[in-house]
Parts: C-alpha cells; sequence; structure tokens
C-alpha cells in the first residue's frame, strides 16, 4: 500500500526549489513511477492547441498526440474529471501503448481553471487504483500543479 503522505512530502522538497517547468515534469513523473507499486506506465501528456500531446513519461514509448475526447486521456482531459478504469479492454475507445496494461488512472491537470494536461498511469492488474489511490494521486498531482509557474512544460 501506497504511502501517499510520505510521497507528498518527498514530491514537495523535490519541487520546491526548482522553477523550470521540465525540470519538475520530469521529476514528478520519476518520482512518482518509482513510488508507486504495480505500474507499467507513468507520464504527462500536455495540452497544446486543441490536443494532448506526450510530455515526460516513464515506460514503454507511447502514442505521441492524443484528440481532445479520444481514450482515456481524452476522455478525462475533456470532462476535466478523473478517470479510474478497472479494465481498459472495457473502455470504448481506448488507446493501447502498452499491451500489458490492464487498467488505468488518468487526472486532468488545472491550473487557474486552464487544463494544462493530465497524468496517466498504467497498470498491469485488473482494478489496480481504488478510490484512495485516486484520492493521493489527485492530491500529488494537486502538489506538482502548485509548482508550475507561468511556463509547464
Amino acid at each position: 500500500m501506497t504511502n501517499y503522505t510520505l510521497l507528498d512530502s518527498q514530491l514537495r522538497l523535490t519541487l520546491a526549489d526548482e522553477t523550470d517547468g521540465l525540470a519538475n515534469a520530469a521529476n514528478f513523473v520519476a518520482q512518482l513511477y518509482n513510488g508507486l507499486d504495480d505500474i507499467n506506465w507513468l507520464g504527462l501528456y500536455v495540452m497544446r492547441e486543441s490536443g494532448l500531446v506526450l510530455g515526460p513519461f516513464q515506460g514503454l514509448p507511447a502514442v505521441t498526440r492524443i484528440a481532445l475526447g479520444d481514450g482515456v486521456c481524452g476522455a478525462a482531459a475533456h470532462r476535466r474529471q478523473t478517470l479510474r478504469v478497472p479494465d481498459v479492454h472495457a473502455f470504448p475507445g481506448h488507446i493501447a501503448c502498452d499491451a500489458a496494461s490492464r487498467s488505468e488512472i488518468v487526472v486532468p491537470l488545472i491550473k487557474e481553471d486552464r487544463l494544462l494536461g493530465v497524468l496517466d498511469i498504467d497498470s498491469p492488474s485488473f482494478d489496480r487504483f481504488s478510490a484512495g489511490d485516486q484520492r493521493g494521486i489527485e492530491q500529488l498531482c494537486e502538489t506538482y500543479v502548485d509548482s508550475v509557474g507561468e511556463t509547464f512544460i
């Protein structure tokens, strides 16, 4: 079981003295990838013009662009709400980057009503992400978004 309070404290320390958006994004992704168990892909998709573009990530190579509304990431971005999917194969229009992925959680990153992008996390286990995981991951995203200055990535 992940200690989200500890992970959040570590994240705050990592992001505290850095102002570069790309550096903070890379460290955010690396810290979560190494701090969460039973995941096989974790990364950011960044809002660009009218869709999402791949940002810093850990895992196998991924789809580079996702239209708003497409797949779990595009749906979460379009709805501006976290989507927790226990079985990605049952999600209409799921975009598979890693064939081993079975469940997924996607959290929109929003600052001052502006959609910056999404955090996408995949697991090789069915129903990996609980409501408690969702709350913890959303808190980590809030900590990250609070570190973002004028320039995101």
